[in-house]
């Protein structure tokens, strides 16, 4: 048996350089290369960063899919069944949207994959594979098999996960909703294993929020403090209530840490069910901690709820530049199928169009709802603006003057520079990049 595992692009044209700054590991490849028996051969193309041979002798694709990489997805998956192909489609959206997933695919999975996926090998090769197969969030002592990746160019990261899921309930996330408000710890000696085994130079522990087990994350920084690794990950700002996790944290080596603040506006945090945000204390104080500990902060902030308005807009900016931020964010706010925030905007007919990832010429940018404070030009040109004054090289020169002293670790310091002039200058690259891209490169009509 030979399987072909593919990671699609968001508006890639065939041929043409992909556009973005992100390129990581995929780690669900290489989980699922893990999981496959060596007698199985396995290929793998990366969309972002090659282009892919549909003439490549195989028996079974397996394709990733995000509500963003749908309809390239889908294309893919189609043009793969039209040589005759057996195709697989998993990932976040697959479990939003089954039934539509369900109509470019000989398969699909839903949920995780290593409770199930010998099962659906074993079906498909006797014949019996069945259109539906569902995993369960629980972990494995599963080393992911990051040979798959070899010979192709990603950043200088190791990707590991210490828990899957949030307990938090932001209407807006995607994962909270998977994961069903749950987050499922990893043993801390599959994490520790792991480590060891492949001995990483910079780790991204993928979790949505790392500190929602606080004595989980408190252990699993003990153990990492003799291993002298560097890492980043995802948090909820409730890390900066306690001194201990920080200074753990820290001693573990933790350079930086992904907070989503959302939203100067407490009306619009009470909207996205985030009202925790504000009242955890002042927020100034609670960011000035987490750098007193050395540990830079990736903000994110999203636009378009329905308290904002320009005011918020230039608060937002001045907050950011303010407390120099390594990265900032400023998203508009997209309805993710399967999340609250999708049903409150469909149930009050302010949904544009309600498969936004598959309308003909949806481009990144383009807003999919109707907006109450603001309208749709206005809050698209702002989310660039704000990007464009936040990384201008004046200011990447001021916030990387504050980055050296508030750390100075100088490798940290060379990927401050090279990731913010690099997202500098994908600002106006991306806008009007189409998100659905015809396999000869034409936009999708």
């Amino acid at each position: 048996m030979k399987i072909l595992f593919i990671i699609p692009a968001i508006g890639k044209k065939e041929n043409e350089k992909y556009i973005g700054t992100w390129k990581m590991e995929p780690l669900t490849v290489a989980t699922l290369k893990a999981l496959t028996p060596s007698s199985i051969e396995t290929y793998f193309f990366d969309d972002r960063i090659e282009n892919i041979n549909y003439d490549l002798d195989i028996d079974l694709v397996s394709i990733s899919v995000e509500t963003y990489t749908a309809r390239r997805a889908y294309t893919i998956a189609d043009k793969f069944k039209e040589k005759g192909k057996t195709v697989i489609l998993g990932g976040y959206h697959v479990q939003a949207i089954p039934e539509e997933a369900q109509e470019h695919a000989d398969s699909i999975l839903i949920g995780n994959a290593e409770s199930i996926w010998q099962e659906m090998l074993n079906d498909f090769s006797n014949n019996q594979l069945k259109k539906y197969y569902k995993g369960t969030n629980k972990f494995t002592n599963i080393i992911p098999d990051r040979s798959i990746f070899q010979g192709k160019k990603y950043l200088p990261l190791s990707l590991i996960e210490t828990g899957r899921g949030c307990p938090n309930k932001c209407e807006f996330c995607s994962i909270t909703s998977f994961y069903e408000h749950t987050y499922i710890p990893r043993p801390i000696e599959y994490i520790i294993s792991e480590i060891k085994q492949i001995k990483p130079k910079m780790i991204f522990f993928v979790d949505d929020n790392i500190c929602a087990n606080k004595a989980h994350l408190k252990e699993l920084c003990r153990q990492l403090i003799p291993l002298k690794i560097s890492w980043t990950s995802q948090a909820a700002l409730s890390v900066a209530e306690d001194d201990e996790l920080l200074e753990l944290m820290a001693k573990s080596g933790c350079k930086n840490i992904l907070i989503g603040l959302e939203s100067m506006d407490e009306r619009n945090l009470d909207q996205m069910n985030k009202s925790w945000n504000y009242k955890l204390g002042e927020t100034d104080k609670l960011l000035n901690k987490i750098h007193k500990f050395g540990i830079s902060i990736y903000a994110t902030f999203l636009f378009g709820f329905d308290f904002d308005n320009p005011e918020n807009f230039r608060k937002t900016i001045d907050f950011s530049l303010k407390h120099k931020f390594f990265y900032a964010a400023f998203n508009h706010l997209l309805p993710f199928p399967g999340t609250p925030l999708y049903e409150r905007l469909k149930n009050s007919n302010r949904l544009l169009y309600e498969k936004w990832w598959l309308k003909d010429n949806y481009k990144y940018g383009d807003i999919p709802y109707s907006p109450v404070a603001t309208n749709h030009i206005e809050l698209r040109d702002f989310c660039a603006n704000a990007r464009r004054e936040f990384f201008s090289i004046k200011n990447i020169i001021k916030r990387g003057i504050a980055q050296f002293f508030r750390n100075k670790d100088l490798f940290l310091l060379m990927i401050f520079f090279s990731q913010n002039l690099n997202l500098r200058k994908e600002i106006d690259e991306k806008l009007n990049l189409p998100v659905g891209q015809g396999l000869d490169g034409t936009i999708y009509k």
